[in-house]
Parts: C-alpha cells; structure tokens; sequence
C-alpha cells in the first residue's frame, strides 16, 4: 500500500507546526524544507527540536522526506554556485540524519546555457557520489526531474533516464512530481501511457528506482515547462491522472505526497482513490 502525505511547514517549530499540520490533514508521510528553499542559509541548530522531532515521528511510525533548497544546481556552470551547490546538498544530508528523515529529494537541475549537456553528464557521478558516500546509509538522495524550463538537465522520462544512468549509482532514485512531467510534455492522464514510462524507467535503471512521487495537478497545460502547481483534479490533468496513477500496480508501495494548495483536500481524495483501488483487485479505479 502506498503511504499518503503532504508537504508540511516547519516554520515556528518542527513539532508544533510541523508536526500539528501533519496531524490535522491526517499524513501518512510528511516533506520539508531544511531552511528557507530560496536561500542558501540554513537554520540555527537546534538539537533538542530535532531529537523531539524525531522522537515523534518514530513513536507515530511516520516517514519524514526532506526537501532540498530549490537554489541548488548540479549542472551550473558558475563555480561558485556549484560549490554552494554541492555543500548545501551535503548541509541537507546532515540535517536529514538530524531529524531522522529517510530522504533527501534535490531538483535536477539545469545546464543554463546550451551546448555544455554532454560535459556536464559526464562529470555528474564525481560530483555526487562522494557526497553520497559521507552520508547517513539510512538516508537515499532522490533526484526530481523538472518541469523541462531552459536548460532542464531531466525532465521528460528519457533526459531522466539519460541523467540517471550518468550519475551510475544505484543508491539514488528518483522523485517523480506529476505537475513537472505534465509541463514536460509526458501523458499523465492515460493509465496505459504512465505503466509505460514507469516500465521504461525499470527496464534502464532497474527495479525499485522511484522512491516518491509527487502529486500535483498544474495550472498549464501539458508541455508548457511551467512549474505551477494546482489541487489534484482542478487543473490541466484533471481526475482522470490521479486515478490513473492510483491503478497503475507498477507504483504499488511508492509513496504519494501532495504539494498543492489544499493539502488536507488532496490527502483525502488519495486517500478516497486508493481504497477504491484496492476494493477492485487491481482494476483500474473507476472515474
């Protein structure tokens, strides 16, 4: 069965707010950001916060994913904004461990000016694994494609593949958002389309590589490269891609996490999805 959440806010406390919201929309899985997204300074420590934190969350059974700032660029060309890049990946890790939370998801990333996809792909494994190597085993880093605005290094399901199979670490999966698909141009409405590009992401990287998806409706239309989210069923994708992806078995046990406008909404109409799901053995969900 898959788990369904949301993104949480933190601000204000991580058992308080965090916690408080978590409860109120009745999460299975919560997501937050280490600090502020647009920044690339981080919160104060606070280690008696995050020991309650974690304390909670292990006592509720509650699986905690933590976002990484949306500043950080693996394909920058600026040597400043990668090395920041780079230690503010590695900063994120250390506040996962601190928190307990079982991953750490990080934008693709863009190439900013054309012509540099080849070089870029080609040192991106050297980048990464070390970082991945001085973290917590307990802590998977998974990459979320984008919505394929400029230079997108992934965003439609074979630039993901091609990004995947460069960084060549089978520790690292993927975090599929719904919206940035949609937006890249990929069909998230036809249940036959989305078993598809699942299948084809498992026939390249081999089984058990998505380890979250986000589910968002978009206020665009598909291959718009516009990264705007919307309530499940209320933009472009509409129901059909929420049951869709609710029917497809392939993404049986992969976690959903809502980052919409209406989280409580959102988790419940999952919630509503999947029990239908399960009730008919299998078959697509009706609509």
């Amino acid at each position: 069965m898959s788990l369904i959440g949301s993104h949480v806010a933190v601000a204000g406390g991580l058992v308080k707010v965090g916690l408080g919201e978590a409860s109120e929309i009745g999460a299975e899985i919560i997501q937050l950001f280490a600090g502020n997204p647009r920044s690339w300074a981080q919160r104060a420590p606070d280690p008696a916060a995050d020991e309650a934190f974690r304390a909670a969350c292990a006592d509720r059974q509650l699986p905690v994913v933590m976002h990484a700032a949306h500043l950080i660029n693996l394909g920058s060309p600026s040597e400043l904004v990668l090395a920041r890049s780079l230690a503010a990946l590695e900063t994120t890790f250390q506040r996962a461990t601190e928190i307990g939370a079982e991953a750490v998801v990080v934008h693709a990333g863009s190439l900013v000016a054309r012509g540099r996809r080849t070089a870029v792909l080609a040192g991106l494994h050297d980048l990464v694994a070390p970082i991945v190597d001085r973290a917590a085993s307990s802590v998977r880093l998974l990459i979320e494609p984008t919505s394929g605005a400029g230079e997108a290094m992934a965003s439609t399901i074979d630039s993901t593949i091609q990004y995947m199979l460069a960084l060549d670490d089978e520790r690292i999966g993927l975090c599929l958002d719904t919206c940035h698909l949609h937006a890249a141009g990929e069909d998230m409405i036809d249940p036959v389309a989305i078993a598809r590009a699942v299948g084809k992401i498992s026939a390249a990287l081999g089984p058990d590589r998505i380890g979250l998806i986000h589910v968002n409706d978009s206020r665009d239309p598909a291959g718009s490269h516009r990264d705007r989210h919307e309530s499940i069923g209320r933009g472009t994708i509409g129901p059909a891609g929420a049951e869709a992806l609710l029917s497809t078995t392939a993404l049986r046990g992969v976690p959903l996490l809502v980052e919409t406008p209406t989280h409580s909404r959102d988790v419940a109409l999952l919630k509503n999805l999947r029990a239908a799901g399960q009730t008919s053995s299998g078959d697509p969900i009706p609509a």
